[in-house]
């Protein structure tokens, strides 16, 4: 533990859902939930007007919308969203150089390896600097809290939502985890929670008096040491600047189950083509390929192949990922796909399509193991076709009409008319979308209109910045959802 409350965590606000009441003045102040609007959608984020409901992230869709008829929902503009975030971490940056992303919207900081500050005072001021650089760059508000270990930093930006600053001192450790949930100390989830309550300790002042030695018999020897040590206030986890990833990876969740097996491994052709971008992005290769398969009945199952070297080709993860699917009875419906990489390297091995091919028609040299699996897994919300080429030919899945018009004008997304300059989709069917056009400098409402949805007119937009001379995403959204935020 620091003498000083010189660790620092900030949380943005509702950030998804905060991004889009900003650039669309309508919403400011309404109920906004942001997510997959598909069946199985989930929430990512709900604005606080919507929480009064009782809608919360990782909640059904269905549910949320039951709780509040009357939101908008939109989907995720992730571009946009990195975009803003890339600022703020920008913002962090100058504090230390060591920041400790967790999220898009969520970092620890560490003044004091940053020399400005050393005293509850001089952290403070620090903190509340942040906050007024991030809303003047981003027009959006972020929650600080300071502490002397990154348990504490937590806990006080918690507390300090929406949009405030609460400091720890330390010292003041015990008194303040007390009361409180055991489940508010980091490592202990529902499991280990309900372990516990039916041991009679449900606060953090139970565990304490339970004593090492009871909740090592509990949980066992590392998990109830460590819990005891952070009942105690002791968290001595440093501020890391950088994480090594550990493995890469893409899911999507259908609205309704594939059985066609074609479309099964046209699905997992695309999802490891993605894969692979988003793999080469974070500039690395990977020696081990997973395939994720969630069944009809909830059941997953996952399969992986060690490959002799790391690769980045979309060929090699492709066939691989074709060869653990063959391992992988679809009878009855699949409701989610992911392709992955593990075993992150920073190099490749050249003679990896070599391998591919010999592999490919001997079936040898490759350690395939099976490892079936029931678990709640998050993915994406949202299905699409296609397919990776990568030298030979190959079946391409073709999007419908709906379905291509369908990500064209999906809720939230932005478009531009001609004539009518900026705006976003409030909502599309039946051949048509209807558009209100405002922008984030609006001081009032825009006006609504409805357009065929093959009006030369109307195309999709990029973002337009929060704020004059801010940053906007490269590319419009597209109808998918990531959650976990």
């Amino acid at each position: 533990m620091r003498a000083a409350p010189t660790i620092l965590h900030l949380d943005m606000d509702a950030f998804f859902a905060a991004a889009e009441q900003a650039s669309k003045p309508s919403l400011r102040g309404k109920p906004v939930v942001v997510g997959g609007l598909g069946p199985r959608g989930v929430v990512a984020t709900a604005s606080y007007e919507a929480r009064r409901f009782g809608v919360h992230s990782a909640m059904p869709m269905g549910q949320a919308r039951r709780l509040a008829p009357n939101a908008a929902y939109l989907v995720p503009r992730f571009a946009f969203y990195r975009a803003i975030s890339g600022q703020v971490m920008e913002l962090l940056g100058r504090l230390s150089p060591l920041v400790e992303p967790l999220s898009l919207d969520e970092a620890f900081v560490d003044l004091e390896a940053g020399g400005l500050a050393d005293d509850s005072a001089s952290a403070r001021a620090v903190g509340e600097r942040l906050r007024a650089e991030i809303r003047a760059t981003t027009g959006l508000t972020g929650s600080v809290g300071l502490a002397g270990s990154k348990m504490l930093a937590k806990i006080a930006s918690e507390e300090a939502k929406p949009d405030g600053l609460v400091l720890f001192e330390p010292g003041t450790e015990r008194a303040l985890l007390a009361p409180r949930s055991v489940r508010i100390i980091p490592g202990v989830g529902p499991a280990t929670g309900d372990h516990l309550r039916r041991a009679g300790i449900t606060t953090v002042a139970d565990v304490v008096e339970a004593g090492e030695d009871e909740l090592v018999r509990i949980l066992g020897r590392s998990h109830g040491a460590s819990l005891y040590r952070m009942a105690l206030g002791h968290d001595d986890r440093p501020v890391v600047a950088e994480r090594d990833a550990k493995s890469v990876s893409v899911e999507d969740t259908f609205d309704i189950d594939l059985h066609d097996r074609l479309r099964i491994r046209l699905e997992v052709e695309r999802l490891a083509e993605r894969c692979v971008e988003r793999l080469r992005r974070s500039g690395h290769s990977g020696r081990t390929i997973v395939l994720k398969v969630r069944r009809y009945d909830f059941s997953t199952l996952t399969r992986s192949e060690t490959l002799r070297g790391p690769t980045d080709d979309p060929l090699v993860v492709r066939e691989a990922a074709e060869r653990l699917l063959e391992l992988v009875d679809t009878t009855g419906g699949v409701r989610l796909l992911g392709v992955g990489v593990s075993g992150l390297a920073d190099y490749t091995q050249e003679d990896l399509f070599a391998q591919a091919e010999a592999d490919a028609g001997a079936g040898a040299g490759a350690d395939v193991e099976a490892e079936p699996r029931d678990d709640g897994g998050r993915g994406e919300s949202g299905a699409g076709g296609g397919s990776v080429t990568s030298g030979a030919p190959v079946a391409v899945a073709v999007p419908t009409a709906t379905e291509t018009a369908t990500r064209r004008w999906a809720p939230g997304n932005d478009v531009r008319h001609a004539a009518l300059g900026a705006g976003w989709v409030q909502g599309s069917g039946l051949g048509r979308v209807t558009v209100r056009f405002e922008e984030p400098g609006s001081t009032a409402p825009g006006r609504v209109r409805t357009f065929s949805v093959d009006d030369p007119d109307l195309e999709p937009a990029d973002p337009l910045p929060l704020v004059p001379g801010g940053v906007t995403g490269a590319e419009p959204a597209a109808p998918v959802v990531r959650t976990g935020e």
